[in-house]
Parts: C-alpha cells; structure tokens; sequence
C-alpha cells in the first residue's frame, strides 16, 4: 500500500496541480480521481514532491510509534546521528545526546564514525583497482535510482554498505549483536534502506519526526537537564562529520590517500547525475574515476527533512567549525560491510506510434502543432503525457490547454444558442461579446445600435440600450447584481437580469422579451422568472466552465513559473 511506503498521499489534501508530477524526476505519480498518488515501486524517495506540494498533500510516513515500541524492549536502543543534525539543533554534543537520552534511547553514537569506516575501505578499494568508473553507495537515492532506472551502471555502485549500515554494523561489533540501532537524519530514503536491512538498523527518523516526537511529549528542550559525562559512543567522530557537505566524502578519501591513476568527481544533484550518466560509454574510461553522487543539490545539508530555516552558509560554517582531523588515519577499516546491489528495473512499456497518436487524439492533439509541450500537465511533452495515459498513471483533463479549449467551445455554444439575448460589457460599456437572441431582438429601425451583423456588434458603445446605463453604472461599481422581473421600454415589456462579471470591469445583461405575454400580468411575472432563472442557469454553467478552468490554467501557469525560479535560482 502506498501509505506504508516512505512517501504517501493525503488524498483529501491533494489539490489537482501536477507540481509532483511536474519536480518528480522519475514520474513515480499516479493520478487517480483527480488526485495524486505515489507509485511505491517506482518511487525512489528523493522527496521532491515533499518539499514541492503547496497543500502540504504529500506526506513522509511517520515511524515514532516504531520507535517507541522498541525502547519498549529490554535490549538498548542506540541512535545512529547522521553528521548534518548541527544544520538542524543548535545545541552543543551534550544537550542533543541528552535530550536523546530523555526519550529513552540508551546512547548516542555520530553515523560519521560508519563513514570514516567508509573511506578507508573506498580509498584501498580504488587504489587497488581496474580503470572504470566506480559511483559511491553513500546516497540511498542515488542507489535506487541506478537500481530502478539506470540498471546498466549498478555493477558500478560501490560492493560497500552505506556510512550508516557501516555505522550500524560497528555499533553492534562494539555493543552486542542484540542492542537495536536507530537512524536519524535529513533524508527519507534512509527508510527504505531501514525496511531493507532491519538486521543492522531497526528504523529510521527525520529530524522532522525527532521534533514531531518533542512535540507529542511536551517537552521543553530548555528544560532539559544536561548531563555533564554526556557524550557519543564508542567515541567522537573526526573527518567523517563532512560527509553530508558537498565533497565530503571525497575530501576524506583524499585524506586517507589515493594514487596518482584514481580521479576524485563529486556531483551533489540528482538531475546533474542523471544527465551525466547519458551516452557514457564504459569501455572507453581510461583512469579509476569515482564518483560521490549525492541526489541533493549541495549534500545532505540539504536533505528534504532538514528541518532547518538557516541558510546552507551557516550549517556549513558551523559543521566545519564542529569537525576536527586525525593526524593519523589507519590505511585499513576496521568495519567493512560488504554489499552487492542488484537491478531492479522499472519496466517500461513500448507504445507504437499508431498508439501514441491514438492517446494524443484523447486531449486533442490532433497535429504536431497541436503539442504545445507546455508542461501544465507535469509531463515535459504532450507525447510524455500520452504515454501516461496508456500507462494508467494519468487522465485526460491533466492536460489544461484542452480542457481550456473544451470549456470554451461548450461555453460559446451555450451563450450562442440561449433563448434570451445577452451581452457582455467592458467597463465603458462597450459591447465585448453578444449572442445571436440579442442581435434578432436589436436589429430592428427602432434600436439605437442599429444591429444587422456580428462584426458589427463588437465594441458598439451599450450605454443606452433600453435607458439602462444608470443601472449599468450602479452594477459595475458596486458588484451586485440587480433583477428587474417587468420593465417596460418603448412600449415593449422586458424581463432584465444584470450581474457584475468583474467589479469595476465589466459586467453582462440577459434580456428577454416579455411583451407577447402582457394578458395575464401574473402569469407574466411567473414566466419571466422562469426564463430568467433558467437564463441565469445557463450563466453560472458558462462562467463555471470559463471560470475554473481560468482559474486552473492561471495556477498550474504560476505553480511552473515558480518551477523554473527555482531551478534557475539553484
């Protein structure tokens, strides 16, 4: 189910934009119903969807009761810390290990011992190896990513486990096969990593979740009492504190030291490592180039549950400011956990072009130039889209531009062919759209406007149609509409109907003609609501079709402005 995957939908929540569809870099959405749902096996848990979702719909699953039922235990629960949690609290060593303490874990131990682990064993690795290309398993999402979507390079990955299964694993080595280890840091594919290898850690919190947590427990982190002997166990971390920064890990290697044929090449963006894997040819690499990929732009300091509002200068500053250097490092790891990932391709299915062209028929793409590859949808191209389409994993009113063009062609009908006249008028009263009732009901000798034709219509000043541009005046300016069920005008009966479209910008007048029904005054009244009411029916259809889809284009056309801010801001 998609709820116990680590990225799930409030499907109440979900309000209909596509900005998931739009920043998910591997289109693991499913639109269901309108709303959007996460593909579990597609997913790679990048978290952009996350931190894109203006309502908030998009949720990361919540695993403190997991947490909480394991401190229920006797065996100790120690926390794994991930390196960027000073980005995150601003607390010294022994205020965060003891408020980690006050909620029941026996011990606090920094992930970056797991990563100095790490790159001892990387660094002899690399200097012992074949000219190739060798990509870091530190990133799970990088990991899944090559798994799921780029199968060719998972020979590639590193045949080590993560900074934090090394950490793990050394913990267990250190304290007993039975103590339980608990992750916690910026990055939601670290639950993926927990489901996958509960043998060495039991789950894994966002530092989001750990602020959640002191919420629930109504703790007052000032009023914690700070334990002076507090500190991280076995020890203190050194150089592996720079892991989450961008070229962390290669800075460590360096320090390690590597020969003169190894090339160091870090890439702290999932896009960025996307396009570099394009037209790679392996046979052609002459040196041993690794490469510490990193999915967030600018390292984990930067992960989707950071939970921090300072700025990436700071968290730097401050990480560097916290990380002191071995003078010495041992040239053998002490913990190695050995790990050979396997593909997971995401199959894909193949369409024909006659079947793409079918789908492309659906949202009315008709011609090439009909594709306007505006990306409303949050499918890069309308062929993108009609893929989807033959998927599952979408619906034809993503596509906004046919939706526009649907809502209008009925709206146009419905205005054109009403029993009663209508018009629309600008602000000076000039006529901006009329329908052919009003143009027979206006194109004889007595109307002022001398009507025959509809070229004729637009723009023709409307002031004084039926001695009405008092009310005119009135409605615009004050945005409230006005109903006359019996007026009379050159010995002619009408029953009028006049409403602001915009305040102070334009407004429209439905006008029917009532005169052949003058015997029976009441029964005149009567009809003339009727006709009105239905009138003003068909009114409301119209401007509720204009309208939400107005309103939906002007959203989704805001919500990708935005998008490209973003992108060209980063």
């Amino acid at each position: 189910m998609e709820s116990m995957s680590p990225v799930y939908t409030l499907t109440n929540e979900c309000q209909d934009c596509y900005k998931c569809v739009r920043r998910c870099p591997v289109k693991a959405i499913k639109i269901q119903d309108s709303r959007a749902g996460v593909i579990p096996h597609k997913c790679i848990s990048c978290g952009n969807c996350v931190l894109s979702c203006p309502s908030n719909a998009k949720q990361v699953r919540n695993d403190i009761d997991k947490v909480r039922q394991l401190l229920q235990f006797k065996e100790p629960v120690i926390v794994s810390l991930a390196p960027s949690w000073r980005g995150a609290f601003e607390y010294s060593n022994q205020k965060m290990i003891s408020i980690l303490q006050h909620l029941g874990f026996s011990a606090v131990s920094e992930t970056a011992l797991g990563a100095q682990e790490v790159s001892i064993e990387t660094a002899s690795m690399l200097n012992h190896s074949k000219p190739g290309l060798y990509i870091s398993s530190a990133c799970p999402v990088i990991v899944d990513y090559i798994r799921y979507y780029r199968p060719e390079f998972t020979d590639n990955i590193a045949t080590l486990a993560s900074p934090a299964l090394t950490h793990a694993k050394l913990l267990k080595n250190s304290f007993g096969e039975d103590v339980r280890v608990v992750f916690i840091g910026p990055c939601i594919g670290k639950k993926n990593e927990s489901d996958r290898h509960q043998d060495l850690i039991s789950a894994a919190l966002t530092f989001e979740e750990l602020k959640i947590w002191f919420k629930e427990e109504d703790i007052d982190v000032n009023d914690i009492e700070i334990k002076e002997n507090a500190s991280f166990v076995p020890e203190d971390a050194k150089e592996g504190a720079i892991y989450p920064m961008d070229g962390g890990m290669n800075k460590t290697i360096s320090r390690v030291g590597v020969k003169d044929h190894v090339q160091l090449i870090n890439i702290s963006s999932l896009d960025l490592f996307a396009k570099s894997l394009n037209d790679l040819d392996l046979s052609k690499i002459e040196k041993t180039i690794f490469v510490e990929a990193l999915a967030c732009v600018g390292g984990c300091i930067s992960g989707p549950c950071m939970s921090s509002k300072r700025s990436d200068f700071s968290i730097i500053s401050d990480v560097l400011t916290n990380t002191s250097y071995r003078t010495s490092i041992p040239k053998k790891a002490q913990v190695v956990v050995p790990l050979r990932y396997e593909s997971a391709k995401v199959e894909t299915k193949v369409y024909s072009l006659e079947e793409l062209q079918k789908s492309l028929k659906v949202i009315g793409k008709l011609t090439p130039s009909d594709e306007l590859n505006c990306g409303g949808c949050g499918y890069q191209t309308c062929r993108g889209l009609a893929k989807a389409l033959l998927d599952g994993d979408a619906e034809p009113q993503m596509c906004v531009s046919y939706m526009r063009q649907l809502a209008i062609r009925k709206a146009d009908a419905m205005f054109k062919f009403m029993p009663s006249a209508m018009i629309m008028l600008d602000k000076n009263f000039n006529i901006s759209e009329a329908n052919e009732a009003f143009i027979r009901m206006f194109s004889g000798k007595r109307s002022k406007l001398h009507l025959s034709h509809p070229d004729h219509i637009i723009g023709c000043y409307a002031g004084d149609i039926l001695g009405l541009n008092a009310i005119f005046k009135k409605v615009l300016k004050s945005g409230n509409d006005i109903r006359k069920e019996r007026y009379s005008y050159q010995g002619k009966f009408y029953a009028l109907y006049i409403f602001c479209a915009e305040k102070g910008e334009s407004i429209g007048v439905l006008i029917t003609d009532t005169t052949p029904f003058q015997g029976n005054k009441e029964k005149i009244a009567t009809r003339a609501r009727e006709v009105i009411s239905k009138n003003i029916t068909i009114v409301q259809e119209i401007a509720s079709m204009l309208g939400e889809h107005m309103v939906e284009t002007e959203t989704l056309l805001s919500s990708i402005a935005d998008d490209f801010d973003e992108e060209e801001g980063n």
